[in-house]
């Protein structure tokens, strides 16, 4: 395969760019559109006390919940932990530090990062304190908001079906869910994909992603977790 802007390269190449205490955003829900080999190439690589940003903790050993599991994060940022229950024995326990966002106010948080907003106001969870704990407040027409921050991470990962060489990337129906806005939030985005076709050959009204926003693409070895329903 041609690679005419360097942007295809190899996961022992990418892993380079991950650190201890690195801020780490991901695609996926519940483990679906969680890249699965740049899970196991940072576990692989012993990357610690990482900040994780995404919708949930997946499961103990689906998705990111393996880098959960394995306590490799020291703070969590996500809509929900329900199902990964060691997420939650660590929170209980002081160490795992978990910030709850709900998912559409995390959804546009992560958004915002990506276009370059400092903030958004929402009127969500003023009434729990899991939500609305130490964050300021704003008065905007006689209403009362919170100013949540926009999310940004020094890496994205994100998991798509295909990908050209520039970094356009098709997703595989619901596996897109929270990728694109991940692709576009990250201070390096790395794309796993399951294909690499050639140079033009996406159909323009089917690319979610554009190239612009992927700095890294690598070719997946596939999901290789068993699923939780099955």
């Amino acid at each position: 395969m041609e690679n005419p802007f360097g942007k295809i390269t190899t996961l022992e190449k990418v892993l380079e760019l991950f650190s201890n205490g690195m801020t780490l955003m991901f695609g996926g829900f519940g483990g679906v559109g969680t890249p699965p080999t740049l899970i196991d190439g940072i576990l692989e690589k012993g990357i610690r006390d990482i900040t994780l940003i995404g919708n949930d903790t997946g499961f103990p050993h689906i998705g990111i919940g393996k880098l959960v599991s394995q306590e490799r994060a020291v703070k969590v940022i996500a809509s929900h932990i329900g199902s990964n229950p060691i997420a939650g024995k660590l929170m209980h326990e002081g160490r795992l530090e978990v910030e709850f966002s709900p998912q559409g106010i995390l959804a546009e948080r992560i958004r915002a990062g990506g276009v370059g907003l400092p903030a958004i106001l929402s009127d969500i969870g003023m009434d729990n304190e899991l939500v609305s704990k130490n964050k300021p407040h704003f008065l905007l027409n006689g209403k009362d908001y919170l100013i949540e921050t926009a999310l940004t991470a020094e890496v994205s990962i994100v998991y798509a079906k295909k990908a050209d060489p520039y970094g356009n990337l098709i997703y595989d129906k619901s596996a897109r869910n929270t990728n694109p806005l991940v692709a576009m939030a990250g201070d390096i985005t790395i794309a796993e994909v399951e294909e690499i076709v050639p140079l033009g050959s996406l159909d323009p009204d089917e690319i979610i992603t554009p190239g612009v926003f992927v700095d890294h693409i690598i070719p997946s070895k596939g999901v290789n977790w068993k699923w939780a329903w099955e």
